[in-house]
């Protein structure tokens, strides 16, 4: 399919994954625009990333002296455990070779190169161009990369069948008003009605997401909700570090919980989360993260709540059966960098209604 929106660049999936990976200083070797805001962002979230600013003159004759001027001064300037090259549009134009500039930058940190660019249609491609140097050097396993190569191909899958690239173009909508889902949640519960409280979060956003349950919780401590969260402890460095400390946070503000499925595996656990919320039987069910990993097949009769980050996915989740939907608007952004659960709109919501 032809996408006629913007989609996730690889570029900057390479950049999160290196991330992932424990580098602590990435070069991106192009243009100083390339990835602007994410580069930001990901400063925030512990490191470095520096550009090479290839101009116009770059662009015709070559960069790689800039590229091996600006690795040393990474290496010199910041000591960094672990460094990333990453490659952009303008790298793979010109033909750049970055290992032989790692090469030739004697180096004495541990560095991989990443051939990347923009122009494939679906950002996996940036991540896979990550792990595989990342294994090669030997940061992960051979059954992590194979384990994480699946996990990719099913959250493509999950984006393409019933996500935000099932179309080519998607509405993008702020979805319903928190207070009145709140309101209507709350009702259920004071009726006596049986509900399950599902987190299904990519990564670093259930930082936010998992506030949800504990908002719902806080709420209602004694309500008849079965809680369920991706928090085993699975997945490249960071991801098993983040579920760690968000497991420990519930726990100690006293939310007992269910731990299916990992931080990275919320593609891949959609039919087992969906067959359990069946087998609970519940009246409604509270689906955070990635609802619509779980095909709607599964939570036929059931009231669902659901909340994304993503202002594209709320069309079609009304379309596969969610009576409400809900946004958290600029999640992403306040999950970076921290280290502790951050209250959501809907958990503070709740928290007021009750």
């Amino acid at each position: 399919m032809k996408y006629m929106q913007p989609r996730p660049s690889s570029i900057v999936a390479a950049l999160y994954t290196a991330r992932d990976l424990g580098v602590t200083v990435s070069v991106l070797h192009g243009p100083s625009g390339c990835s602007f805001k994410h580069a930001r962002l990901l400063e925030e979230d512990g490191m470095r990333v520096l550009t090479t600013s290839l101009s116009e003159n770059e662009f015709v004759f070559g960069g790689q002296e800039r590229l091996i001027e600006v690795i040393k001064y990474a290496e010199k300037e910041f000591n960094p455990s672990r460094m990333a090259v990453v490659g952009t549009c303008v790298s793979l134009i010109i033909g750049e070779d970055l290992e032989a500039a790692i090469e030739m930058a004697d180096l004495h940190t541990e560095t991989i190169a990443v051939d990347i660019h923009a122009g494939f249609p679906e950002n996996i491609d940036g991540v896979i161009a990550t792990l595989e140097p990342a294994n090669r050097v030997g940061w992960i396993s051979d059954e992590e990369l194979i384990r994480q190569k699946e996990l990719l191909k099913k959250a493509n899958e999950v984006e393409r069948l019933r996500g935000a690239a099932m179309k080519s173009y998607i509405e993008p909508s702020r979805g319903d008003l928190k207070h009145v889902a709140a309101t209507r949640i709350l009702n259920l519960i004071h009726e006596g009605k049986k509900g399950v409280a599902v987190m299904n979060a990519k990564k670093e956003t259930a930082y936010m997401f998992a506030d949800e349950l504990l908002g719902l919780h806080d709420a209602v401590p004694d309500a008849d909700i079965i809680y369920s969260a991706n928090l085993e402890l699975r997945g490249l460095p960071k991801v098993r570090r983040d579920a760690q400390r968000i497991s420990d946070e519930l726990k100690t503000r006293g939310l007992q919980f269910i731990s299916q499925g990992a931080l990275d595996e919320y593609g891949a656990s959609g039919d087992y989360l969906g067959s359990w919320i069946r087998d609970m039987k519940p009246d409604f069910a509270l689906i955070v993260g990635v609802p619509h990993a779980i095909p709607s097949h599964y939570l036929e009769g059931i009231e669902c709540f659901s909340i994304t980050n993503g202002p594209r996915q709320v069309g079609p989740l009304k379309e596969q059966g969610h009576a409400h939907v809900m946004v958290e608007v600029d999640l992403h952004p306040r999950t970076l960098g921290v280290t502790s659960i951050v209250e959501s709109e809907f958990g503070a919501v709740l928290r007021s209604l009750a």
